[in-house]
């Protein structure tokens, strides 16, 4: 089968690998229909030291089960299904509290051995904990949004959830890429009074405000840090969601936070330690988030996808063939484009 294997920062290639199949009893074998490019992967596709054997790329799939192991229960051949950017058995300890990326039995795509979401295939562990069934056919006009429930939309949510928000909060989104705009669905979701983007390219502003962005800030570093104070008389936001990783987004996240507000963080972070931190321990600021269980999030926010209610599937805003990855990392590194999905 074809699958995208990154070599280095900006090699990006599609190449024939092993064919995806059954190793466990609770493995199930699914065919790709919908993949997509995430943000996290354009910090190795910048940063990855050269690899004679390459690394196998995607953590966001929607697809076809073609068979499955002989302990399989929830999910048979046919069924159209999403899958979590983590695999989890759903059984253990964690997977009950909700925590499903802490996974006891679970792991995470493209690695130690595992098929990565941009490909023809995959083989799915622990099937019966990871897949969630899709009540539409694979060619339905909701797979946009259906498929960022596999990464995007629940780790937005997820941010939210960490920040606190609330009915009549005052939220600022530090990000306008496809977690920031999905965070600002999230947070008017969740009932948030004002909603406030930090950004500046003019198609996110123009989608951010569509999804319910009542303000935007353009400005960067202290500048921004200001100008979020004062459309907040003084005191800054209730909520804050990172949705960068980088230094200085989380710096700016940190400042705009009010005392006895949240910060939740979901950008993959770039650096080991937390800046400001002594302020915001005099700020009472919490400092939550990390990797969203997005498993824990699909049957909450699937009906509010089926039903017309949310669409973040809006944020793909340009579709490529697997032939075309390579360019779909370009174009989304070049801020060409938000979010690339890939249809099989």
């Amino acid at each position: 089968m074809r699958a995208t294997v990154m070599y280095g920062a900006g090699d990006v290639r599609i190449e024939n690998v092993p064919d995806a199949r059954l190793v466990e009893p609770t493995d199930a074998l699914v065919t790709v229909t919908r993949a997509c490019i995430c943000g996290s992967d354009l910090w190795p596709y910048n940063q990855m030291e050269p690899s004679e054997t390459g690394q196998r790329m995607g953590h966001e799939f929607i697809g076809v089960v073609e068979t499955v192991g002989a302990d399989v229960r929830t999910v048979k051949a046919g069924d159209v299904v999403v899958a979590p950017f983590a695999w989890s058995d759903g059984t253990c300890v964690f997977c009950h509290e909700g925590l499903h990326t802490s996974c006891l039995h679970g792991g995470w795509w493209a690695r130690d051995g595992i098929d990565g979401g941009q490909g023809e295939a995959v083989r799915v562990p622990q099937a019966d904990g990871t897949l969630v069934v899709l009540p539409v056919g694979p060619d339905d006009a909701l797979m946009p949004s259906l498929l960022t429930l596999s990464d995007v939309m629940g780790t937005g949510h997820h941010a939210a959830l960490a920040a606190k928000v609330g009915p009549g909060k005052t939220v600022a989104v530090v990000g306008d890429g496809a977690v920031g705009l999905c965070g600002i669905i999230a947070a008017r979701r969740l009932g948030a009074e004002r909603i406030i983007l930090l950004g500046r390219h003019p198609a996110r502003i123009a989608l951010a405000k569509e999804f319910g962005a009542t303000d935007i800030v353009s400005e960067r570093g202290d500048e921004a840090v200001e100008r979020v104070r004062e459309l907040t008389n003084g005191f800054g936001a209730h909520s804050v969601l990172e949705c960068v990783g980088h230094d200085q987004s989380t710096v700016t996240a940190l400042g705009i936070a009010r005392p006895g507000g949240a910060v939740g963080r979901v950008g993959l972070p770039q650096h080991e330690s937390i800046p400001t931190t002594l302020k915001t321990f005099f700020d009472n600021v919490s400092i939550g988030g990390g990797p969203a269980p997005a498993r824990a999030y699909i049957e909450e926010l699937l009906p509010d996808v089926l039903e017309g209610r949310i669409a973040p599937g809006r944020v793909f805003d340009r579709v490529t063939n697997l032939d075309g990855v390579p360019e779909g990392y370009r174009a989304m590194n070049e801020r060409k484009a938000i979010k690339v999905m890939v249809e099989f």
